[in-house]
């Protein structure tokens, strides 16, 4: 064997613990370590309190820009649940933000929707953040504890107020600040990219206030449609001449639900936006697919039933012009 060839035996291999793939591969996790991976994270955070939300306990989720570069998510949901887990001897709060894959998201009974990376999300915000705060409101007490690239800083403890502003009875908070040793220089996020992700969500989550704070600027802008996906439908046609009233469609198979909103205008162009659990598909699937398929059938089958076509058939980008 050559001298320089490398050394493959039980000595060379390594064993990454706990959090410490997330910080050696993070591109593994979030995609990229420059801005679009800032963006993940925080988006990560966000949808956590989504699925609160969607499960019917969160009407209110504040998202700030801090002054000193940390992004804080306040929610008014159940908050993450504290107690000891004696299987791990830690609090759930701490093996959810500490370990890979661990979460109610897996738990039916807890949720029955859930957006972003199925109980790796928290956990790896965690880990490719400089310091982060935890803080969690239930049964009328405060808990909070504090990481460092992952790894906590302090136990799980009741204090006397809220550093970072939970609302309400219940809730929780979470502040993190992005580790400069993980992501490029500049990765700062523009709060335009955060307004964008707000709204889209405000959209799928009709009833729930979603509110930005830049504590540097003092901007503080809030969505809330109660129409849902139909307030987003009106919206995308506004300023265009619409052909008729939004039509809107929700029906649910087993654990299967699906809703759609359609309105044509008198243009040429089809505008399509599709979502699965609040997580924008803009490369489609087999849901846009199906979608597509159905409604050409069903309008070709109208138009035969009424006469308005005899042997003519109308094709996919018949259906779609205007839509």
């Amino acid at each position: 064997m050559n001298a320089n060839t490398p050394r493959y035996d039980a000595g060379s291999v390594v064993v990454l613990e706990g959090l410490e793939p997330v910080r050696k591969r993070p591109g593994m996790y979030i995609g990229s370590t420059s801005l679009e991976g800032v963006q993940e994270c925080l988006r990560e955070i966000i949808d956590n309190a989504i699925d609160e939300a969607l499960a019917g306990y969160c009407n209110k989720i504040i998202v700030r820009f801090e002054e000193n570069g940390y992004y804080s998510v306040v929610d008014n949901g159940r908050g993450i649940p504290v107690e000891m887990m004696p299987k791990y001897g830690k609090s759930a709060l701490e093996i959810i933000l500490t370990k890979l894959h661990a979460g109610a998201k897996f738990d039916a009974r807890a949720y029955k929707i859930s957006g972003g990376l199925h109980g790796v999300g928290s956990s790896v915000v965690n880990a490719l953040s400089a310091h982060m705060i935890a803080e969690i409101k239930r049964n009328g007490k405060i808990y909070r504890q504090e990481y460092r690239k992952g790894t906590p800083v302090t136990e799980v403890t009741v204090v006397p107020e809220s550093k970072i502003g939970l609302i309400n009875d219940s809730g929780t908070a979470i502040s993190f600040l992005p580790d400069p040793e993980i992501f490029t220089t500049g990765a700062t996020l523009d709060p335009i990219r955060a307004l964008k992700l707000l709204k889209e969500r405000a959209y799928l989550t009709p009833g729930v206030l979603l509110e930005f704070i830049n504590s540097k600027t003092e901007e503080k802008k809030g969505y809330f449609f109660e129409g849902g996906i139909v307030s987003l439908i009106e919206d995308v046609n506004l300023g265009k001449k619409v052909l008729h009233q939004p039509i809107y469609f929700k029906d649910a198979k087993g654990d299967i639900e699906i809703e759609f909103a359609i309105q044509y205008n008198d243009s040429i162009k089809e505008t399509l936006q599709s979502f699965v659990n609040v997580i924008n598909t803009k490369e489609g699937g087999t849901h846009v697919t199906g979608f597509r398929t159905a409604l050409t059938k069903v309008i070709n089958d109208y138009a035969k039933k009424s006469g308005i076509l005899k042997n003519e058939t109308l094709t996919g980008d018949d259906t779609k012009d205007g839509m």
